[in-house]
């Protein structure tokens, strides 16, 4: 077996491909090529013709390469350089920014591989065209975040000026005559809530009117050059209202502005009428007490300062009227979610703390009044103390039901008897829950005193939980 050393890979390599068709080749494979000693100086700089016109970049021959490169691009090299004379070639290709003349900045992408002879070379790509672009998506991404701001900006004026306006104005689709919006003085006038209108057909809010009809006439309206208006009566609220329309063209859709104007006699309210119901605010046994929809008390009677033990309104006025619930928040939640949906809602029955720790039960009744551009809730509470003491003294139809009770007496036992009327109690009173809070389990499980797992397993067993599937909190 012949000793003889075998030839080193430079050797082979220099021997058997020509220098010069190396050159063309590592030309060809990179934009920017360096040829680096050990200490970081440049020994050769080889720039393609049709890169070199582009990146102007001056020749580092015999310079170091640190030079060249911006402050954060001199650590990066610096690092790839010393890992690089330990043995370890970076296993990624690195970016490095040179300096131009004119403070310009060229990024370059660069392979750094060992030199058979001693040094390594830099085989980098010219990363301008990619910089750019990116620089162009951030410009894009910057006038698309400064659009979204300016959009946020112009609805939150949409919105805010819609809620002031004392006007009742509705804003509907011309192709349709869908209401797309409409503040809350329209809702009131036409009956019902801002909600619940949304998305309604315009002529269907009104008596005996066709759509198709009424729509070429408010286009008519709108595109005369005087001002005219419909005289129509509101299907929900009886009132008879004068309807104006202005046209307006946005995103390429044509809408209708309309103003609704109620009319004088139908608004009138007797002087009369006012005042006795000022003399009842005053006077009457039962509280009454106005909120707005956060449940801030703007103004209550003294009948309602009874009730909670109170000398005088200043102690609760500006407080928040869920402190007095005896569920607090729950109470008030459903309350204002039943009074927005429905406009009204009749004999709520919760309890009310008083001032010194007592509970009253209480029966409330609330209506939404949302004739004004902020609405408020106006409540009507009575005692129930005297109403629960008379049902706890068994009235006839409390002794019916225990009649009916007592007649199971003998086809089943006592256990089997007072299971199955406590399940029906149970399952009553779970539904009756759920149906006030609008299927909201958590508000549910806490006006019942369970927890969430607990009142899941109710509905579980009573077949209740497939039923009313609205929204959970």
């Amino acid at each position: 077996m012949s000793n003889a050393p075998k030839p080193r890979m430079r050797d082979t390599v220099s021997d058997g491909i020509d220098a010069s068709y190396l050159a063309s080749v590592v030309a060809a494979a990179s934009d920017l090529s360096l040829r680096v000693a050990d200490d970081g100086t440049v020994t050769e700089m080889m720039v393609t013709p049709m890169q070199a016109a582009e990146m102007r970049l001056p020749d580092c021959s015999g310079r170091p390469v640190a030079e060249s490169l911006t402050g954060e691009s001199q650590a990066k090299f610096n690092a790839a350089r010393s890992a690089l004379i330990d043995g370890a070639p970076p296993r990624r290709p690195i970016e490095l920014n040179h300096i131009l003349p004119h403070g310009r900045e060229l990024p370059v992408r660069y392979t750094l591989i060992p030199h058979p002879e001693g040094g390594f070379l830099m085989l980098g790509r010219d990363l301008s065209a990619v910089a750019e672009t990116q620089a162009q998506l951030v410009q894009a991404q910057m006038s698309l975040e400064q659009g979204y701001e300016a959009r946020r900006e112009y609805d939150a004026r949409y919105r805010l000026l819609l809620r002031s306006v004392h006007d009742p104005i509705i804003f509907a689709s011309a192709s349709d005559g869908t209401i797309s919006d409409l503040n809350e003085p329209a809702a009131s006038i036409l009956g019902g809530t801002r909600e619940s209108l949304v998305g309604q057909g315009l002529a269907a809010e009104f008596d005996d009117c066709d759509r198709a009809e009424m729509m070429d006439r408010l286009m008519d309206a709108a595109g005369s050059d005087t001002e005219r208006s419909l005289k129509m009566t509101a299907r929900r609220s009886g009132r008879e209202v004068e309807l104006s329309a202005q046209m307006f063209r946005a995103a390429g859709e044509r809408s209708l502005l309309c103003r609704l104007n109620a009319r004088a006699d139908s608004l009138e309210t007797p002087a009369g009428l006012a005042r006795d119901l000022g003399v009842m605010f005053e006077r009457t046994a039962d509280a009454i007490l106005f909120t707005d929809l956060r449940g801030e008390i703007l103004s209550c009677n003294d009948a309602f300062l009874d009730l909670l033990n109170a000398a005088q309104v200043a102690e609760v006025k500006a407080q928040n009227i869920s402190s007095y619930f005896g569920r607090g928040r729950v109470d008030l939640n459903v309350i204002v979610e039943n009074a927005r949906r429905a406009g009204q809602m009749r004999l709520y029955a919760t309890k009310l703390l008083t001032e010194l720790g007592g509970a009253t039960p209480v029966e409330i009744s609330v209506t939404y009044l949302n004739d004004r551009s902020n609405p408020v809730l106006a409540y009507l509470i009575r005692d129930a103390s005297r109403s629960e003491a008379l049902r706890g003294a068994q009235p006839n139809g409390a002794a019916d039901n225990a009649r009916s009770v007592m007649e199971l007496v003998g086809s089943a036992t006592l256990k089997e008897i007072v299971a199955e009327t406590t399940e029906v109690v149970e399952k009553m009173c779970i539904e009756t829950a759920v149906s006030l809070t609008r299927n909201n389990r958590v508000a549910a499980a806490e006006m019942l005193g369970l927890s969430r797992q607990s009142l899941y397993v109710k509905l579980r067993k009573y077949d209740l939980l497939d039923r009313n599937t609205g929204t959970e909190a």
